[in-house]
């Protein structure tokens, strides 16, 4: 795993998951979101419980299909169990393929859009801080697609960075996880040479809009599985 660098120099261009953003992809993670591991156990969890008795899983944003080998390895005595990751980054769907290859898995990889790309009927979907990118205009129009396309049942679990809807407070929280990413060997110029690259690219929601959006297309429930300052993991049941 490739140590991430990318902001240690000035950025030339806004974010955007290209190869070099894939080649450290999985190091940038763990390093730049609190808890990463857990939280993405717990996804493997309750996609495992929605998974009982087989069923098809989507991870949309599946990045380098860290998370989809994880419940692969969760559901290997559940043979009707199919596993699907899609994404935009040809980089990442390269990642993803030579990984699934290695371990001998049998994810199904699509690179595509994933408010074009048809889903199918879904058991449960995944989409994890990929919203945030999508723009607010359309990011409805995904999670109605998200609703529609699951199993009575079924549950779609995301996970996103959040604001406060105390601004006081909000700053508290960014200066919180900036210490986090310090304490993660990241120095104060690539912190902000990233936020720079990030600005008008990533637009996060609070807490309640991400379950009022839920809610707004169909769902019947939208809880927090897992919090940490200004970032959250929700599972939205059908």
């Amino acid at each position: 795993m490739k140590t991430d660098t990318l902001f240690t120099k000035p950025i030339s261009k806004q974010f955007e998951f290209d190869a070099d953003v894939a080649a450290v992809f999985d190091d940038m993670l763990s390093r730049s979101v609190p808890y990463y591991k857990e939280s993405q156990q717990l996804t493997r969890r309750f996609c495992l419980n929605a998974l009982h008795d087989g069923g098809r899983v989507i991870d949309l944003g599946c990045s380098t299909a860290s998370l989809l080998l994880e419940i692969e390895r969760g559901a290997q005595s559940n043979e009707a169990v199919e596993l699907i990751g899609i994404d935009n980054s040809p980089a990442m769907i390269d990642h993803a393929r030579k990984k699934i290859e290695v371990y001998g898995s049998k994810i199904v990889l699509a690179e595509g859009d994933i408010l074009e790309y048809p889903f199918g009927t879904t058991r449960a979907i995944i989409c994890n801080y990929t919203l945030q990118f999508i723009r607010p205009m359309v990011r409805e129009k995904l999670i109605r697609k998200i609703y529609d396309s699951l199993e009575e049942g079924g549950v779609f679990i995301f996970s996103e960075k959040v604001l406060s809807e105390n601004n006081k407070l909000n700053k508290q929280l960014i200066d919180c996880y900036y210490d986090f990413k310090k304490e993660q060997g990241y120095s104060e110029y690539e912190i902000v040479q990233k936020r720079e690259a990030l600005e008008n690219v990533l637009i996060p929601y609070t807490i309640a809009e991400n379950i009022n959006m839920t809610k707004k297309n169909g769902f019947e429930s939208c809880d927090v599985l897992f919090q940490w300052a200004n970032f959250a993991t929700f599972i939205a049941c059908k």
